[in-house]
């Protein structure tokens, strides 16, 4: 099985389920309030704050003039370059849609950042058939969001927003969108769980899951409650073909409203740094703590001078809730801390040696320090052609890594001029060269500059330390 990043929605008829009853116990409908029951006004109330999203990509394509380069039997030999030869290249449009909410009557949508990411040209159609020209306002693709503005002639229908903590199992929600391009749909389902995880959508694994059926074409579209309010933003399924399986994800509407609320530069979402990463509190470690429950997050690693340290937080304490809500997993406490405001103090209750403590600690955004430096390698050595740089806490997030990693990282591996190819890839950290430590990017370009003909490289790659051994 694997995610789909997208949703949409088949109108669908809602039947109430009853137990089954013996005959002199069924009764029929005996108000017009029984026999029109429907979701009819919720869907006339918020449907026309669902837009549709069409997007246009310019970009070059190679047109090939030997049709057997189209083979896979020849590409299997010549590889993707092989579909070049003899072709020349021409430009192609490539269009896709998805959906949105309008969140404010002047004119502000929220959708999936996947929606809108490269394009070059994006069209708003409203629900009259209005079309809308909208920028991009600001974006944050590691919540997978991303915030458009059109300019409407008039005030426009938007909804409200609904604390997404209110939602419990079992709730009855509306999924409202664009599928496979049809038009506006409905669907209606239930709430089927809370904080689940969707790997490879988004970095903060904490989403509504709904049986709402979603498809193509969808994401970005509303998910709202029995009350007409906006309770998440559908994003993904979980799918074997690519359509519905009853097993959707949708942003909740809370990461929403933190992100209109944070701050913005460049366009780009700047989120609270806490400078502490956690591991869950299993089994084994509440028995050698003398624990009775695993509920929790141990710290396990703190970034020098973080709010993490100057707040009193030290690694193996266990954090139990933040701003008062329970927290039981990473996913937990990194949902937390995306909702918290920089420069505002955290509430964060932890244990310590078995005593409940707590903390207030002001979250500040991710220090750019040590500066990035960027270094293309160059000469005949091991990192030829490879551009490193200093690792910050902002760069680390940037690139989805540990935020308290520290040291050089490879950010690109271009093409060597000495034809060397070790399989560098961005991410890669840069620990120790033939003994000595790297700690920046400029020591490193210098060392790797001096004449020698045996390298040994100890580097970290997905959380493992490698050691690297060339002779040139």
């Amino acid at each position: 099985m694997r995610l789909r990043a997208f949703s949409a929605l088949f109108l669908t008829a809602f039947f109430i389920v009853s137990p089954v009853l013996a005959d002199e116990e069924k009764t029929v409908p005996l108000s017009k309030t029984d026999i029109n029951f429907s979701f009819a006004p919720i869907v006339k109330k918020t449907a026309p704050a669902v837009v549709n999203i069409y997007t246009k990509q310019k970009v070059t394509v190679m047109e090939n003039t030997s049709p057997l380069m189209a083979d896979p039997f020849f590409q299997q030999f010549f590889g993707r370059q092989g579909l070049t030869l003899g072709g020349r290249p021409r430009e192609a449009v490539i269009s896709s849609l998805g959906s949105g909410v309008i969140v404010n009557p002047n004119g502000f949508i929220v959708t999936a950042h996947h929606v809108i990411k490269d394009a070059q040209e994006i069209t708003v159609i409203l629900s009259n058939k209005e079309e809308y020209e909208a920028k991009v306002l600001m974006k944050d693709p590691k919540a997978d969001l991303a915030f458009l503005k059109i300019e409407a002639k008039e005030p426009l229908p938007f909804l409200e927003m609904r604390d997404s903590d209110t939602l419990e199992v079992g709730d009855i929600v509306l999924a409202i969108g664009n599928p496979f391009g049809v038009g506006q749909t409905v669907t209606s389902g239930i709430v089927s769980a809370l904080a689940r995880k969707a790997e490879g959508v988004s970095d903060y694994q904490y989403f509504i899951q709904t049986d709402a059926s979603i498809n193509p074409g969808n994401s970005g579209g509303a998910l709202v409650t029995t009350d007409g309010k906006l309770v998440g933003i559908n994003t993904a399924i979980y799918s074997k073909s690519g359509g519905s399986l009853g097993i959707g994800f949708a942003i909740p509407s809370n990461i929403v409203r933190s992100l209109m609320d944070s701050k913005i530069e460049g366009g780009r979402v700047v989120h609270p740094w806490l400078g502490a990463q956690g591991q869950p509190v299993t089994r084994e470690i509440a028995d050698s703590m003398g624990l009775k429950s695993t509920q929790g997050v141990i710290i396990r690693s703190i970034y020098p001078d973080s709010p993490a340290e100057k707040g009193g937080l030290k690694i193996g304490d266990i954090i139990t809730s933040i701003n008062g809500t329970p927290i039981s997993s990473p996913g937990d406490m990194q949902y937390r801390l995306v909702l918290a405001k920089i420069g505002e103090p955290t509430k964060f209750e932890i244990l310590r040696d078995g005593a409940a403590q707590t903390l207030n600690i002001e979250l500040i955004a991710p220090p750019e320090s040590p500066k990035r430096d960027l270094h293309t390698i160059k000469g005949r050595n091991p990192l030829d052609g490879v551009t490193v740089a200093n690792l910050s806490p902002a760069l680390a997030i940037e690139l989805g890594l540990d935020e308290t990693a520290s040291g050089v990282i490879v950010i690109s591996a271009g093409a060597s001029t000495h034809g060397i190819n070790l399989g560098w890839g961005r991410g890669d950290v840069i620990l120790e060269i033939n003994g000595t430590k790297i700690t920046s990017a400029a020591q490193l370009a210098k060392f790797l500059g001096e004449e020698t003909h045996n390298w040994k490289i100890a580097y970290g790659r997905g959380g493992r330390v490698n050691v690297l051994t060339v002779q040139m």
